[in-house]
């Protein structure tokens, strides 16, 4: 067992560094990555399909990257948005680590793009654990998954400089409780934004884009209080604070309930 720590400390070390450098790569070119951590089936394409749309709208210079065990559908539905996609597969592996993402961008992103948005592999348990070399962290969950999604999955939600609620056209039908959920994220995650999105109304859209666009330009991060914690010497060194608001959005998930 001791062994067994002792490689998956020094796999996530590694990985820390790599994330690291690439986020500093990346960043003087002018390029920020968007992290996207979901669930299967919350929802996560459809929204991001219609940010890449909205960013061609706006002229904004954007790519995308789709992680998944297997299929090209991912990429050919956000393709239809006209910007630069890549599918990559796993082989199995339920999450990405950053030495794939760099080996992935080689020679392909586009100069001139300022937001790479990354759709990690549907799992809200590995991949949480590791760093991509982000910007932003986006964790993503649909009304209906249930108001405990965020206690049940701490990591994800607790590193999360934002957080999006997706299917929000659907909360009535399902009986979702807003008051609820706001407080499991803030029990796990306190200030941190929360942004209800429907990707079939328009709710919420453009909200995502704002936010990535803010990072870039040098706005102010929410820091989780998850990441300030030591994680075998490494910690998550992306996150800072800021208040910003969209809509039905909640910058401080449920101020009440943050720890005193």
């Amino acid at each position: 067992m001791c062994r067994s720590v002792e490689l998956r400390q020094a796999v996530l070390a590694r990985n820390d560094d790599g994330a690291r450098e690439l986020r500093a790569r990346l960043l003087a070119r002018g390029t920020a990555v968007v992290n996207l951590l979901s669930s299967p089936g919350s929802g996560k394409t459809a929204l991001l399909e219609a940010e890449l749309g909205l960013a061609r709208e706006r002229g904004i210079a954007v790519a995308a990257l789709t992680a998944d065990l297997a299929t090209e559908n991912d990429a050919v539905r956000l393709a239809r948005s006209g910007v630069p996609v890549k599918q990559v597969h796993t082989d199995g592996l339920c999450h990405l680590e950053t030495g794939m993402l760099t080996g992935q961008l080689a020679g392909w992103l586009p100069e001139g793009t300022r937001l790479l948005f990354v759709e990690n592999v549907g799992n809200l348990v590995c991949p949480a654990s590791y760093d991509l070399g982000e910007s932003l962290r986006v964790a993503l969950a649909s009304v209906t998954e249930g108001e405990d999604k965020p206690l049940k999955y701490p990591t994800a939600f607790g590193l999360a400089n934002l957080v999006l609620v997706t299917k929000a056209d659907l909360a009535a039908a399902v009986e979702f409780d807003e008051a609820a959920f706001l407080a499991a994220v803030a029990r796990v995650n306190p200030g941190v934004e929360v942004v209800f999105t429907s990707a079939r109304t328009g709710q919420g859209v453009g909200a995502l884009l704002d936010r990535a666009l803010a990072v870039l330009d040098g706005g102010r991060v929410h820091r989780p209080v998850m990441a300030a914690a030591p994680r075998h010497g490494h910690g998550h060194e992306h996150g800072h604070e800021h208040g910003h608001t969209h809509g039905h959005s909640h910058p401080h998930a449920d101020a009440a309930a943050e720890p005193s």
